[in-house]
């Protein structure tokens, strides 16, 4: 397999690394590596939103032999690469106790959305963060995992807010060549092209590979000359609001990323499904078991023993249903390819709970032999919404089908940089290593009350500057509303308590609960000598008209001056804002109906820094709150509508407990017992929910077992085909 990436003609020898470093996103969690490009010359850096693939393609020559000249430029660049190549040399894989060398990956993740830098926009938000920091992860522990996803060349969803507050859709076509992405050629050097095999009319794809340190991800792109014009817009969009060209995604990403991984020569044991949007994946893998001579039950069977599934949705709308009709227009001239009819192959997908079309998520736990959910909660969630499909009333927590991984985050990708740091210096040599390990976390301790505040206050004052700098661009580049720019966030003050509010806008995440009782939050944004402040981000689906009107309502408070300037909402929420906005708030919030929050991960990342949780006892929160470490409601059980209840005890907690402790620095000028607070924050975040521990029990109680898991011996080989 050949890459055609973007080359860098421009680079002097000595710094031809540079190259090489680009083009793979280990830089983007390696402090080192991004400090190197950022020397190389800093406003290029910014210019070039902190990516450096973008940032050398227009780096003048001139400047480019001066750095290859300047000695400790150098010094610093050998160190980096170095570290780099070392890296990339690793073989041991030991949660899997593997160290023998692989021709192919073992496991093929697949998902619909990936969360890695701002310059790939490939998600929509938490499943997509989750999956970046999965594969991020995964390629730490040099698990042989090969990825798939999607090329969106439009990405999600490029939010603008109008002057009535309205969500607004903006076209951005993403520039393939000023990012870590390459074209993968065929054995003749040219673009490969696949057509997916048994949909007729025939869909071609190509096929693009991102470097995400050891784990290759390979994106299926239909923009191509091969299609006509209705399947070339299948990969146009994350998350296509048309049902029909939804199914069309899901067959492309399923199907064609199972006969992508076959004609590449990466013979998987293992599949991992990442929600159920690549469940048809499944298909082509029992088609290719029944050309290998297998008859229909033992090659559904195999491909159960080898298939992971982790669903995140405890909503009901979550799941993707097709009608009847519509997978029988697509897959009519596939289930013959199973030895399947009509009836028994939609009754694959049938739900015994809802019978009215094709559940991607009954499919996806039917052919599943290893299934979780993504929190202790979700577990219990997800194994009550489809206890019909095995109808084992009573079953124990260790009984049950379904179980549970709580999701955790990638730490070296989201510990600030000058946080780490401070880590650096108190905690145990190497500590970033081995961070999975809770005793490292209890040297947080010994980190002076006065250092971490004095670090949070810089983390903080760096995100209003950041704010203040968004809204003025807009004022200057296209002379909005002045409102706007306020709603903006150009009134905050840093020296407020700041509560951080940032996530999609569906509305069972209720992100206007604050607003139940405008008078009385009034009366805590106003107060003269203990004010609060509220900052807001976050997108809806752009097929979701209520979730738009949350987001228009609280742009509208925001603009209104009886607020004081002290609720803020910053458009368009990505991955570069949300690094600034969880460092750098003094309280993360969280409050969506329970149980709907299946785990939520950005309550870690900001605990992860010392940002304390206020939440519902809901997702991850039930796990991580531990009475000293935040602050918790709404984990009684109460029938209808629960507004005005969780409003209440959001309240009461802010005014009696919240803003008191965090104003509570008569003395010293910093408030002792909210350090305190983030200490724990960060002492019960930083190793049961990193992606390390989540990384490790996937390989304890699931790859583990299906590697090992045996399999029937090859019986006659039928020659493949797509026909």
């Amino acid at each position: 397999m050949q890459v055609l990436n973007n080359t860098f003609t421009n680079l002097p020898e000595r710094i031809a690394g540079l190259g090489e470093l680009a083009e793979n996103l280990w830089w983007s969690w390696h402090p080192a590596a991004r400090m190197l490009f950022k020397t190389l010359h800093r406003r290029r850096w910014k210019e070039s939103i902190h990516n450096p693939d973008k940032m050398l393609r227009s780096m003048p020559a001139d400047l480019l032999q001066a750095a290859s000249r300047d000695a400790d430029f150098v010094a610093y660049y050998d160190e980096v690469l170095a570290d780099f190549r070392d890296y990339m040399a690793v073989k041991a894989c030991l949660p899997l106790h593997d160290d023998t060398p692989r021709n192919s990956p073992a496991i093929a993740y697949f998902s619909a959305e990936y969360g890695l830098h701002h310059s790939l926009p490939f998600y929509a938000g938490g499943l997509g963060f989750l999956a970046g920091d999965y594969l991020k992860e995964c390629s730490d522990l040099n698990i042989p995992m090969v990825a798939v996803g999607f090329m969106y060349p439009e990405g999600y969803v490029s939010q603008r807010v109008s002057a009535d507050g309205w969500q607004e859709s903006v076209q951005v076509q993403l520039d393939r060549d000023a990012a870590s992405i390459g074209r993968v050629l065929d054995r003749d050097g040219r673009p490969l092209v696949v057509p997916i095999p048994i949909i007729e009319p025939t869909i071609y794809v190509a096929v693009w590979r991102v470097s995400v340190g050891r784990v290759p991800l390979f994106l299926l792109d239909t923009d191509i000359k091969e299609n006509d014009p209705w399947n070339r817009g299948i990969s146009a969009r994350l998350y296509a609001g048309d049902q029909e060209q939804r199914l069309r995604q899901e067959i492309v990403l399923g199907i064609g990323g199972a006969e992508v991984l076959q004609v590449l020569g990466i013979e998987h044991a293992v599949v991992h499904l990442n929600e159920g949007h690549a469940a048809f994946s499944l298909l082509e893998r029992i088609r290719d078991r029944i050309l290998e001579g297998f008859g229909l039950e033992e090659a559904l069977q195999r491909v159960r023993e080898k298939t992971v599934f982790t669903t995140h949705t405890p909503v009901p709308a979550g799941h993707d249903i097709f009608p009847f009709a519509l997978i029988e227009k697509y897959f009519s001239g596939f289930w013959e390819s199973l030895g399947l009819d009509r009836q028994s192959f939609l009754a694959l997908g049938a739900d015994p709970g809802n019978g009215d079309g094709f559940n991607m998520t009954t499919f996806a736990l039917r052919l599943s032999r290893f299934k979780n959910g993504v929190s202790r909660r979700h577990g219990q969630v997800a194994n009550q919404m489809w206890r019909k499909l095995w109808n084992n009333e009573g079953e124990t927590e260790a009984e049950a089908p379904i179980k549970a991984i709580t999701n955790g985050v990638h730490v070296p990708t989201w510990i600030e940089p000058k946080m780490e740091l401070l880590l650096n210096r108190y905690l145990p040599q190497g500590w970033l290593a081995d961070h999975d390990v809770r005793s490292i976390w209890d040297k947080i301790d010994e980190i002076p009350d006065q250092e971490l505040w004095e670090t949070h206050v810089w983390l903080k004052i760096k995100l209003f500057n950041v704010i203040v700098e968004r809204a003025r661009q807009r004022w200057s580049q296209e002379q909005v509303n002045p409102s706007m720019v306020i709603a903006g966030g150009a009134m905050l003050d840093s020296s407020v308590l700041t509560l951080g509010f940032a996530r999609r806008f569906a509305t069972y995440k209720r992100a206007d609960l604050i607003f139940h009782d405008i008078d009385r939050l009034k009366a805590m944004l106003k107060d003269p000598w203990r004010p609060l402040q509220i900052i807001f981000a976050g997108k809806a689906h752009p097929d979701d008209h209520p979730g738009k009107m949350v987001l228009q309502k609280i742009v509208n408070i925001a603009k209104d001056p009886d607020y004081a300037g002290r609720i803020a909402f910053v458009e368009d929420y990505g991955e570069q804002f949300a690094q600034y906005l969880v460092h750098g708030v003094d309280v993360w919030l969280n409050n969506p109906i329970p149980p709907m929050e299946a785990c939520g991960t950005s309550g870690m990342k900001a605990s992860l820094n010392g940002v304390p949780n206020l939440s519902i006892l809901d997702g991850w929160w039930l796990e991580g709150f531990g009475g000293d470490n935040g602050w918790a409601f709404g984990g009684e059980a109460l029938e209808g509508d629960r507004t005005a209840a969780d409003a209440e005890a959001l309240y009461r907690l802010l005014e009696e407990e919240v803003i008191p402790l965090y104003y509570d620095n008569a003395e010293s000028g910093m408030p002792g017992g909210w350090v305190r607070m983030m200490k724990q924050a960060m002492q019960q975040t930083g190793a049961h929910f990193s992606a390390r521990r989540m990384v490790k029990e996937y390989a304890a109680l699931f790859y583990r077992q299906a590697l090992e898991r045996p399999c029937p011996q090859k019986k006659a080989t039928t020659e493949r085909s797509s026909s």
